[in-house]
Formats: C-alpha cells, structure tokens, sequence
C-alpha cells in the first residue's frame, strides 16, 4: 500500500502548486476547453497574487506526498479548501450557509490511481467538519473525469451551472455536494 503524507502548504508552496496545475490542466481540460482558455484561467488562478490572496482570505492548501522506495517523500497533488458563506454570489441561488467548498484538487497524472487524490479529498472533509460544517461542495466541468470519481465518493449533482470567466471564456460545471 502507498503511504501518503498530507502536509498544509503555504506562501513557499505556491510555485509547486502551480507547477503541479500547468502538469495537469492539459490532460485534464485539453480534450474540453481551447488552450487560450486553459492559459487564461492558470494566470487567473495560479499567479503568486492569486495564490497568496487566496491563502490570506481562508482557502487552505494542502499537499499530498507518497513515500518513495529509498524513503523519501514526493509531492504529488495539491487541494484546497475554504469555508463559504451567503455572502458568496459565485453560485447564484445556491444554499452555502454552513458549508466548506472544495475549490481544488489535483494530482499529477503519474500519480493518479496511488490514493492521493482520495486522501486529499478525505482531509478537505475533515476541514469542513472540524469547522462545524454540514456538507462540502465543488464544482467540476461537466466533461471532466474527476465528476464520476466525486459520484463514487458520495457527492450528489446538485445542479448546472455556466460561469462568466471573463475575456468571452466560460465555466461549464456541475455543482455537487457531500452531506455530513
């Protein structure tokens, strides 16, 4: 069994979180959005000032590292996760009252299948319910893969949603969500 190590990033994370983005956004969303919209959204979400913002305004991150042969430890995958409140209007009508939201998770592709990305999952819900929350929600692109895995997971389709990026370029998503 792979043992996996989950530790909370911070400010000198940032570059390997977004490394680890750049590696999979092209397998994960080449098939589904142009590359000017992958490029569009990893400088919108991924620059050190993004990052840092998100990391002073309550998004946690997390890094996941599987123990290698020789001991040591590889990092493979990041999430993030944050408390949210009625005061977001990001998801129009939707009830986020005593919620944490999952805003990300990925793993490198050759890291995909050891349990990281379940082990990062596992440890945004303990977030949300060491906070007091009742459930986790996220959205995830309707074409993409990870939207079966998060149904094996227990999340439920709450509903649609399309987002306005910016630049003409939009979010097509599903809501999902994980009552505890």
């Amino acid at each position: 069994m792979t043992e996996i190590q989950i530790t909370r990033a911070g400010l000198n994370d940032r570059d390997f979180i977004r490394s680890v983005s750049e590696r999979t956004w092209p397998s994960t969303y080449g098939h589904i959005i142009s590359q000017e919209q992958i490029d569009f959204m990893l400088d919108w979400m991924y620059s050190n000032e993004s990052l840092e913002k998100q990391m002073n305004t309550g998004c946690e991150f997390y890094i996941a590292s599987i123990k290698k042969e020789n001991g040591l430890w590889d990092a493979v995958g990041f999430c993030s996760v944050s408390p949210e409140d009625e005061e977001d209007k990001s998801i129009d009508a939707l009830e986020i009252s005593n919620a944490h939201k999952l805003n990300k998770l990925y793993v490198l592709p050759e890291a995909q299948g050891t349990g990281a990305g379940k082990t990062l999952l596992n440890k945004c819900i303990e977030v949300a319910k060491a906070a007091g929350s009742s459930s986790l929600f996220l959205q995830v692109n309707k074409l993409n893969n990870a939207y079966t895995f998060y149904l094996k997971k227990g999340f439920i389709k709450e509903r649609e949603f399309k987002f306005d990026i910016g630049n003409g370029f939009y979010m097509d998503d599903y809501v999902m969500r994980l009552n505890f």
